[in-house]
C-alpha cells in the first residue's frame, strides 16, 4: 500500500502525514505539487497548511497547481483521496466535495484537541455510528457551510462523516462546533465515498507518543479496503 503525499509551497503538515503513514507499516512518498503522474499509488493525500499563502481563499490557488488535474482524474476512477484541513479546504475550490470553508466564528485561529463523533462511514473510516474520538483541530477557515438542498442530500446519502460534539457524544444546543461550522460539520465525503476531506488532524494522534492512537483508523482503514476490493 502507497500513499502520495501532495506538497504545495506552504505545505506544513506533508511529515506528519508521511510519519503516520509509515509507522503503521505502510509505504509513503511525497509528490511534488508541479508533477502530474501519480501512477504507482493507491491512495492519495493533500495536508494541512497553508498553500500559496491563503492568498485569495484557502486552496483556492492550490487548486490550479499541475497536479490537482490528475487528483481529479485519480478521484474521478473511484480511487482514495484524503484531503486534511487545508486538503480539504483544496478539496472544496476543486470541486471534488460540495460546499466551502469561511473564517471561524470569532475570526480567531484555533488549536486545540476536539470531540467528534462518527456519523457516517466512507472508503477512509468505518468506525461504528457514534464513535467518539479526541483529535486536534488547527485552522482559521474551518466553518463549513454550503447550501440548504446539498446539506439535505448529504444527509440523505450519509455524506456527513464526522461531527463536532461534547465529550460524550451530544451536541451542544447551539452547536458543538468551535469554528461556527453548519451542522457541527468536521468531515464529509463525496456520494462514491472515495473522496474524504475534515478538517481535523488524524496524523497527529497516530503515535501513541503524540497524545493516542484515535487517528490510525483514518489510514488503515482505506489499507483493508483496497485489499478486500483487489482480492
Amino acid at each position: 500500500m502507497r500513499f502520495g503525499v501532495v506538497v504545495f509551497p506552504g505545505s506544513n503538515c506533508e511529515q506528519d502525514v508521511v510519519h503516520a503513514v509509515r509507522l503503521l507499516g505502510f509505504e509513503a512518498d511525497y509528490v511534488w505539487h508541479q508533477d502530474s503522474d501519480l501512477d504507482g499509488f493507491d491512495a492519495v493525500v493533500l495536508p494541512g497548511g497553508f498553500s500559496y499563502g491563503d492568498y485569495i481563499r484557502t486552496g483556492a490557488v492550490a487548486r490550479f497547481s499541475p497536479v490537482m488535474s490528475e487528483v481529479v482524474r485519480f478521484a474521478e476512477k473511484g480511487r482514495p483521496v484524503l484531503g486534511i484541513c487545508n486538503g480539504f479546504q483544496i478539496l472544496t475550490e476543486a470541486r471534488l466535495l460540495p460546499g466551502a470553508l469561511l473564517r471561524n466564528r470569532g475570526l480567531k485561529f484555533i488549536c486545540r484537541p476536539v470531540h467528534l463523533r462518527v456519523d457516517g462511514s466512507c472508503s477512509w473510516l468505518d468506525l461504528p455510528m457514534g464513535t467518539v474520538l479526541k483529535i486536534p483541530i488547527n485552522h482559521n477557515e474551518g466553518n463549513y457551510v454550503c447550501d440548504e438542498a446539498v446539506l439535505s442530500q448529504m444527509r440523505e446519502n450519509g455524506q456527513v462523516v464526522l461531527r463536532y460534539c461534547e465529550k460524550d457524544g451530544s451536541s451542544a444546543g447551539a452547536g458543538s462546533a468551535p469554528n461556527g461550522a453548519l451542522d457541527d460539520i468536521a468531515g464529509i465525503c463525496n456520494e462514491r465515498g472515495n473522496v474524504f476531506g475534515l478538517m481535523p488532524h488524524p496524523e497527529r494522534v497516530v503515535d501513541p507518543i503524540t497524545g493516542g492512537n484515535d487517528g490510525q483508523a483514518f489510514f488503515t482503514t482505506v489499507v483493508r479496503r483496497l485489499a478486500e476490493f483487489e482480492s
